[in-house]
């Protein structure tokens, strides 16, 4: 494989040995390679305007700006780039927020290296990669959930077919086929979509699609 045709993937760790060897695995890997490491969210909104990446893997507890805010800022400045958070813990108010932020997954450290590179290609196609812990977190956290009726859906029902392909990762291209309508209407009902839901990003529509009741 090419080095273009790698999947750029950076990484955001205030642990410098933690931070190198993560990098040296991706560069290891056949399909990607690393091309930026950052101590700070402050770092790595300086660098990746130079070095743009794919995947971003974002660490939650750093110094300055917390990681939980940065995939916010990061995802609001790259909107292309998809973001993974990466850390140790399975706080389930940090997998929440950080989701509704943006991250379009969450890993923990503990990870092997096949898995976490396999969640890299996942989150690069438009997928939402998630540790078995954190998977088990959001399931609790949706059956605690009180058994409100179903709010009259606020999306056309083309706007929730097409929701629903997002929430299972298919990208616009695949979308588009399954619809049978150009990636072009998808990208206006995409738009559409964002504006009824006030949201930003592909991550936010789906959780507040699944919080509403839209989407199962």
């Amino acid at each position: 494989m090419s080095e273009r045709e790698r999947i750029r993937v950076a990484l955001v760790e205030d642990k410098r040995l933690t931070r190198e060897g993560l990098g040296a695995l991706l560069d290891a890997a056949a399909d990607t390679t690393c091309v930026g490491l950052y101590a700070s969210v402050e770092q790595a909104l300086l660098g990746l305007g130079a070095t743009p990446c794919d995947v971003l893997l974002l660490d939650i507890h750093l110094p300055g700006m917390s990681g939980v805010e940065g995939v916010r800022v990061l995802t609001e400045r790259f909107p292309e780039m998809r973001v993974l958070m990466l850390t140790v813990y399975e706080d389930e108010e940090k997998v929440f927020d950080s989701i509704c932020n943006g991250a379009s997954g969450y890993l923990l450290k503990k990870t092997p290296t096949a898995q976490l590179v396999e969640a890299v290609r996942q989150a690069r196609l438009g997928g939402t990669p998630l540790s078995p812990e954190v998977a088990g977190h959001i399931v609790r956290r949706f059956r605690k959930a009180p058994g409100a009726a179903r709010p009259e859906p606020l999306l056309t029902a083309q706007e929730i077919r097409l929701l629903r392909l997002l929430a299972d990762g298919h990208s616009y291209r695949s979308a588009s086929d399954q619809l049978g309508v150009t990636i072009n209407t998808v990208r206006d009902h995409v738009r559409s979509i964002y504006e009824k839901l006030h949201v930003h990003s592909r991550s936010e529509a789906v959780s507040k699609g699944l919080r509403r009741r839209l989407i199962e």
